[in-house]
């Protein structure tokens, strides 16, 4: 990473990682186990927003532009998951990706990948489950190596691959819920013959979402010899009761919440990531925003991308002007002005 951007993000990332400093190494809560001894002094983490699956080069350097100029580091585009042509990848889709990979040394490409075809179909179980079990008969294998061989053909053979994100909740058919061990089975499977084309060096990311949701996320790690980042989805949820939102602590304490995140990437060796981010059905919320921002900076995070649309984002979603200026007070290269619809829309082009 350039010195110039980590000495000047470094100073906003220190007072927040300041200001949450008794949340990051407190006492815990009870039944957490107390501390939480993974933290690490505050740090510039490269970040990125997922602004749309076929969006790079233009609307990057829009958000780059709202944010004085800051250095986007991370472009992040998910494949869909229809059927097995679009697991397999298209040119058009991941093509200006690449070349958006490959115009900075420093930049990262993050690809969330679908594990089956129908991913949001809302399949039941009966289905899923033999499907899962034909995964981990390699009866899938070839899908996954075409892929590989296009990302390496485009140009983007160190992609970050996010395989079957949210594994642990009912929304997709790529879950692991069904049968935990073919699922395992079926990513190892995916993951090796990934592995076995030439000129690959692709980086396997589990991204399961924070807290217990439908099935608990470390039943479903598929091994150290096939994972290198241990991802978390972390949205600000309201629960029950929407307008209202949860203390930060709650989501780093409660059941394979944040803290059960990093602490299972150190026993495991791998650093920590937070593919997708941001408010949920609580409203504007930037606390929960300064909050995340100084938990990202003082772990060992390879990575953080926020999603950028209603009800989630800071830049194109007008109803959190709260956020937004928490946001780009923590990151902006310069100092900015607050955030108004007027000032997003024409930061964004639109």
């Amino acid at each position: 990473m350039p010195r110039r951007r980590v000495l000047t993000v470094l100073v906003p990332v220190l007072a927040l990682a300041a200001a949450s400093v008794l949340l990051l190494r407190g006492g815990g809560a009870p039944g957490d186990g107390g501390a939480d001894r993974t933290a690490v002094p505050a740090h510039a983490v490269p970040f990125g927003a997922f602004l749309g699956s076929t969006e790079s080069d233009a609307s990057l350097a829009q958000l780059s532009a709202w944010l004085g100029g800051a250095r986007i580091q991370v472009g992040h585009t998910y494949l869909p998951g229809n059927n097995w042509s679009d697991i397999e990848g298209s040119a058009a889709l991941l093509g200006p990706w690449a070349r958006w990979r490959e115009a900075a040394a420093d930049r990262l490409l993050v690809i969330g990948v679908p594990m089956l075809p129908d991913n949001e179909g809302r399949l039941p179980d009966a289905q899923v489950r033999p499907l899962l079990g034909q995964g981990a008969t390699g009866q899938y294998d070839a899908h996954f190596t075409a892929l590989a061989r296009r990302l390496v053909a485009l140009g983007a053979p160190d992609a970050v691959l996010t395989l079957g994100w949210e594994m642990n909740g009912s929304t997709y058919t790529s879950r692991c819920g069904p049968d935990p061990e073919a699922w395992k089975e079926y990513w190892r499977n995916i993951v090796h013959a990934m592995r076995a084309v030439p000129g690959q060096r692709f980086r396997f990311e589990f991204a399961p979402t924070r807290g217990a949701d439908a099935h608990p996320w470390p039943d479903c790690y598929p091994g150290d010899e096939v994972t290198d980042v241990i991802g978390m989805d972390s949205y600000d949820l309201a629960g029950s009761d929407p307008g209202r939102t949860a203390p930060f602590s709650s989501y780093v304490h409660e059941p394979y919440g944040l803290l059960a995140q990093v602490r299972f990437a150190a026993e495991h060796h791998k650093p920590v990531s937070y593919p997708e981010w941001g408010m949920y059905n609580g409203g504007d919320d930037p606390a929960y925003v300064r909050q995340m921002l100084a938990w990202v900076s003082t772990h060992r995070t390879l990575y953080q991308t926020i999603t950028d649309y209603c009800p989630h984002g800071v830049w194109r979603c007008g109803s959190n002007p709260g956020a937004s200026d928490a946001y780009r007070a923590a990151l902006a290269l310069r100092p900015v002005s607050p955030t108004t619809p007027a000032a997003r829309a024409a930061g964004s082009g639109r």
